[in-house]
């Protein structure tokens, strides 16, 4: 298809042009009908573009709405050939003002920031949101808009220059300053973080749980910069190595309407080992941590559950004691698939701190029709708590009566034994014969002290959906 080039700033009110809301564009929002975006003040009809597009369908994400969220995600669309294509898709103009978002001063959520779009929630108060599965192998870091949000309160408004970092030891505080922990040696390391819920959607059906209905893209992956705990705690005269206190706690500086803050802690043994590593992050990718992720400070604690990694981190405290925060104590721990609300007993289980061995599909999707073709290609990712490596990542188009081993994209300058971001892989499966038009995708990961995913979700299901890592199973449609 031929597309006119254009010396009109892309977005700019053209003259000519037919004029619409956005309201109009949100009719071709369907598949099935002409798919509309908007960039800045110009309409753009991309449907017949879709399957030129270098990044296929994901276009459709936009699809009725405003492109320039996604468009500013890579930086190969800010080029004059670029903008060429997008100006000779134009149809016309947008001229009504976007709509603006009333404050309401009594929400104690109406100051939280502003979300990408593509983002899908699992609940608006507090926010929580995964990205598309569709997004999620882009990347091995993940864009920073497009990181999971996993908040438990309102996120908190902090001016960096008021700003201190509180560390308790023996009941005497020492306070630190942003400008401190700047002049520290800094470190970065590149980190998978994962909720304990992640793949809560599978546990749901089987019993009904407590929790947010997360897909299985409440995880993602970022480079976290800054000094490292070990050294925080030596400028406050305090030696990891050999302080006899049993627990570090943490707590942050959101707190909910009826004054409740988020805690929770380590055992100074897990901080031990991880001595190197444990970061007390002041950047996200290489910028300033988003206020959703913590600003202006959060701890990383590499290959522990994102639970125990505190944001907007206000207090380090070392203590005999774990934190007494709801979410450690009753919240955050395993229990076997017999223990429902009327027998549960949270003081007899233990804090989730490492996480298990996962794996998932991305591509294909669930529910999606493959092509006219005799084996297909899976796409996933596969990650460990502890820092365990991906030794293998098995997928099978039969449901998992017959597998084959997929290639592997590991952690660049990371050990099987210090792997702390996740693993991508890709497989060539055969579809099987006679299947009926339809087939079931399975993949499943070995660690590198191979532990493996359990099989069903049946047996490991629990009370709050927590640590679901069964096998996981996509259904797909086939020509017969």
């Amino acid at each position: 298809m031929a597309l006119a080039a254009s010396k009109v700033e892309p977005g700019t009110v053209r003259k000519g042009l037919p004029t619409y809301s956005r309201a109009d564009l949100q009719k071709h929002k369907k598949k099935e009908e002409r798919v509309w975006v908007s960039y800045n003040n110009g309409v753009y009809d991309v449907t017949d573009y879709v399957t030129q597009h270098p990044g296929g369908s994901k276009i459709l994400l936009a699809a009725g709405g405003d492109i320039g969220p996604y468009w500013d995600m890579y930086g190969a669309h800010k080029q004059g050939e670029i903008y060429e294509v997008l100006e000779g898709l134009r149809v016309g103009n947008i001229i009504e003002p976007p709509e603006k978002r009333t404050v309401d001063k009594n929400d104690p959520y109406a100051k939280d920031p502003k979300r990408h779009p593509a983002l899908i929630p699992s609940s608006e108060r507090p926010f929580n949101a995964e990205p598309p599965v569709s997004l999620l192998l882009q990347d091995f870091i993940t864009p920073t808009d497009l990181f999971f949000v996993r908040n438990h309160l309102p996120v908190p408004t902090i001016k960096p220059d008021n700003y201190r970092l509180n560390i308790s030891v023996h009941g005497k505080e020492k306070a630190l300053s942003l400008y401190t922990l700047h002049k520290l040696e800094q470190k970065s390391v590149v980190t998978t973080i994962q909720c304990a819920g992640n793949r809560r959607s599978d546990m749901v059906k089987v019993k009904p749980v407590k929790g947010l209905n997360w897909g299985f893209a409440a995880i993602s992956t970022a480079e976290w910069s800054g000094p490292t705990l070990k050294d925080v705690l030596k400028q406050c005269g305090v030696n990891l190595d050999t302080t006899e206190y049993q627990h570090i706690q943490f707590e942050g500086c959101d707190t909910g309407p009826d004054g409740t803050t988020y805690g929770a802690s380590i055992p100074i043994e897990l901080a031990r080992i991880l001595r190197n590593d444990i970061i007390v992050a002041t950047k996200m990718n290489g910028e300033d941590i988003p206020r959703d992720h913590g600003y202006p400070v959060r701890i990383i604690i590499p290959g522990v559950v994102g639970a125990r990694q505190v944001k907007w981190l206000d207090k380090i405290e070392l203590s005999n004691e774990e934190s007494s925060s709801h979410w450690q104590q009753r919240d955050y721990k395993g229990f076997n698939s017999s223990v429902d609300w009327h027998n549960v007993d949270f003081s007899k289980s233990t804090a989730i701190q490492l996480l298990p061995v996962q794996s998932a599909i991305c591509e294909p999707e669930d529910g999606e029709t493959l092509p006219d073709d005799e084996e297909v290609t899976v796409r996933g990712y596969a990650w460990s708590g502890g820092g365990r490596g991906i030794y293998r990542v098995d997928v099978s188009a039969d449901g998992g009566k017959t597998w084959v081993t997929a290639e592997l994209q590991h952690p660049p300058s990371q050990t099987p034994y210090t792997s702390w971001a996740w693993t991508f892989w890709e497989a060539q499966v055969a579809l099987p014969k006679g299947h009926g038009g339809k087939t079931e995708l399975v993949c499943k990961a070995c660690d590198s002290q191979y532990n493996v995913q359990p099989d069903n979700v049946e047996s490991i299901w629990n009370l709050r959906g927590c640590l679901s890592s069964a096998w996981h199973r996509v259904n797909v449609s086939v020509p017969k």
